[in-house]
């Protein structure tokens, strides 16, 4: 026994000596930049590094895109592709499980394979363009590479999409559910977004304006990267991308912009699946017992440096969708857009449109199943969609909780038409807003649309968030919005009258409270003038008490949670800061590298700013506003003002570009970007082809 424990020793050592010479080497198929010439493209960076990427064609623009972003932030994406073909546990070990699981489970790389052959040339040559732009990237910076993933394909561009778009309507979290049964685990980070629009009718200049300004996380596979990309086609789009997306996903063009929030309609459905008493293969439907399809996940798992064990899982799909065996028996999953690979076809035809007709005929695909849109154009339209892919479902149950798996009339494969869901066009009052709230209160007006204008098996939301309730005050109040003003909106950091936070304060307020520290820092959080300003000295107490219950919308809250919360606030500000009214700006942080700033801002604020608690005392920010991009139509023109949390060169710390736009970001300031051509070379301190 001794002898063979040695053995293993020996063989760990000899696997780490190996993976380090293999991590030295990095060989990769030969062959891989050969592309390169195929594509006449330029790269222009501005002072902030941004890339403005200019190309013959829209496929080569794709191809400097993914050049660029790969020069930026190519760790992300070359994670994001090994993501998407469930091979993350080569890398993580066992971490990567759940992930790579997932991905057999909803047969990622199968759907892609075929979603792909399906494509219109035009978009699968951006595919192919992106895919070329990351090979030659990497044949340059072989260090760098991860050399299992090449050659990247158009078919891996399309995986990204397949494997993410369920992620954004939370299917993640019905499958953490299950997987807890059935010992995996997930990840169920929620993210917030603002949008609005406001239209000349209600500007001080007659312009039509837009924010653009998803709160997603700072860094990681969802991070927003900002780029520009023109052709000699007609494209000509600034915004905001993720890893391993070949188009622009939000921002605007010479003539029209839009902007996502994340919406939450209940659009997943679980069903409990009978067995077969004496055959666990089969399930019952509609009286009849139905075989199972099944297939089997091998999955490599890295141990230590060339260890490998195969992780293997039984895979089974009813005739509902993806099913997971779990303590309890077996469930099936359905959710809308299963298979569906057309959203980069949307989003192309999205960048391409040039007025309200051809966007609106783009978005009506539905190829992408879900976010609320705000839009906006130089023709002073402005709209707001709740963008979602609802299913037809049988009325009078409770689609919220699991249902019979063995009646046919319960699985669902119809839509809602688009032109049903819930939108506003052109409203009286001249704005529209977003922000994760209810559709049925866009303007705070008859503009918008009634409850009952849709199904209630749709759950779509009812509540209202704060920023919601602030931006519907804040545009509702002024009829004659200037630039200033409306970037001013934007960062407000003020919470509503009528908000959760001061429900939630006056409960606190009657509280029976034993202790002298908690009893002040009630006291003190009755004196909050529910402001998040940098130089508040009483944010600091509310923000810490109020934000583990902010997203519980509809909950009630127990006065005993909320003096715990109160308790264990002061307890860590009396710790860290010697007082419970501290600068909220001493508090509320953004680090990065040796970078350490004060911010304002706050969780479900217009300027919000998602923190945890660290070991240096800070609110130490990772989510929130991460790229803004505010916009004007006018006189056949548009200007536009945007800013990202870091900076340009995400993942690159001894790159200029790593955080020069924190300092900026902390004192709610934008900078102007270059859109016309002219204006981007005249512009640019970089020029450089791939």
């Amino acid at each position: 026994m001794k002898r063979r424990w040695l053995y293993i020793l020996i063989a760990f050592g000899i696997a780490w000596l190996m993976a380090g010479l293999l991590s030295s080497r990095q060989d990769l198929p030969p062959g891989l930049g050969d592309s390169r010439d195929r594509y006449d493209v330029e790269i222009l960076r501005d002072k902030w590094g941004v890339p403005h990427i200019i190309g013959t064609t829209d496929a080569d623009a794709a191809f400097g895109l993914a050049y660029a972003h790969a020069e930026d932030d190519f760790g992300t994406i070359q994670g994001s592709l090994l993501a998407a073909r469930g091979r993350l546990s080569t890398i993580w070990g066992s971490e990567g499980g759940p992930n790579d699981y997932m991905v057999a489970l909803l047969r990622v790389t199968e759907y892609a394979d075929l979603g792909y052959a399906a494509l219109d040339s035009a978009s699968r040559a951006l595919c192919d363009a992106y895919a070329d732009g990351l090979n030659v990237f990497a044949s340059q910076h072989p260090e760098d590479a991860l050399s299992s993933l090449y050659p990247v394909t158009g078919q891996d561009i399309v995986a990204g999409f397949v494997h993410k778009t369920p992620l954004f309507f939370g299917l993640e979290k019905v499958l953490a559910a299950l997987f807890s049964e059935a010992d995996l685990a997930g990840d169920t980070t929620s993210t917030g977004s603002n949008g609005f629009a406001v239209a000349p009718s209600r500007t001080a200049d007659g312009s039509t304006m837009l924010a653009v300004n998803s709160h997603q996380p700072w860094t990681g596979p969802v991070a927003w990267y900002e780029a520009h990309l023109i052709s000699g086609e007609g494209l000509n789009m600034l915004g905001g991308t993720f890893p391993g997306a070949p188009v622009i996903l939000h921002g605007h063009n010479a003539n029209l912009g839009w902007a996502h929030t994340v919406n939450d309609p209940d659009v997943i459905d679980t069903y409990d699946l009978v067995l077969h008493p004496a055959d666990p293969n089969r399930y019952l439907l509609d009286g009849e017992w139905v075989e199972f399809e099944r297939s089997r996940a091998d999955i490599p798992v890295r141990l230590v440096g060339l260890l490998e064990w195969r992780f293997e899982r039984d895979l089974e799909w009813s005739v509902h969708g993806p099913v997971v065996r779990t303590d309890s028996g077996a469930v099936a999953v359905r959710f809308p857009g299963w298979g569906d690979t057309g959203q980069i076809t949307q989003w192309y035809r999205m960048n391409r449109a040039s007025n309200l007709n051809e966007w609106y005929e783009a978005i009506s695909a539905q190829a992408i199943p879900v976010f609320n849109t705000i839009y906006a154009d130089a023709e002073g339209h402005i709209l707001y969609v709740y963008n979602a892919r609802l299913p037809e479902r049988q009325e009078g149950l409770d689609w919220t909780e699991r249902l019979p798996g063995d009646r046919s009339e319960l699985i669902w494969d119809r839509y809602l038409p688009f032109e049903s869901l819930p939108q506003v066009l052109d409203p009286p009052v001249g704005f529209v807003q977003n922000a994760n709230g209810t559709p049925f209160s866009t303007t705070g007006t008859d503009a918008d649309p009634s409850p009952d204008s849709v199904s209630k098996t749709s759950g779509i939301e009812t509540h209202q968030t704060n920023r919601s309730l602030r931006a519907l005050q804040l545009f509702g109040d002024d009829d004659s919005i200037t630039w200033e003003e409306f970037k001013a909106y934007k960062f407000d950091m003020r919470f509503a009258d009528s908000s959760r936070v001061t429900t939630l304060r006056r409960q606190l307020r009657f509280a029976t409270v034993a202790d002298s520290l908690t009893r002040a820092a009630v006291s003190r959080i009755g004196e909050w003038d529910l402001g998040v300003d940098p130089a508040n000295t009483r944010a600091a107490i509310a923000v810490l008490t109020f934000q583990p219950f902010l997203s519980r919308y509809g909950e009630s809250v127990r006065t005993s949670d909320l003096v715990a919360a109160a308790r264990s606030a002061a307890a860590w500000l009396q710790k860290n800061h010697g007082t419970l009214t501290p600068r909220w700006d001493e508090v509320n942080h953004i680090h990065r590298g040796p970078l350490d700033l004060g911010l304002g801002g706050a969780p479900d604020v217009l300027h919000a700013v998602y923190g945890t608690r660290a070991e240096d005392g800070h609110l130490e920010g990772y989510q929130g506003d991460s790229y803004v991009l505010l916009a004007a139509f006018r006189n056949g023109r548009v200007h536009s003002e945007s800013i990202h949390v870091f900076g340009s060169a995400s993942s690159r710390p001894e790159s200029p570009h790593f955080a020069d736009q924190s300092p900026l970001f902390a004192k709610r300031m934008l900078k102007e970007m270059p859109f016309y051509e002219e204006d981007v070379r005249r512009l640019a301190v970089r020029s450089y082809r791939p």
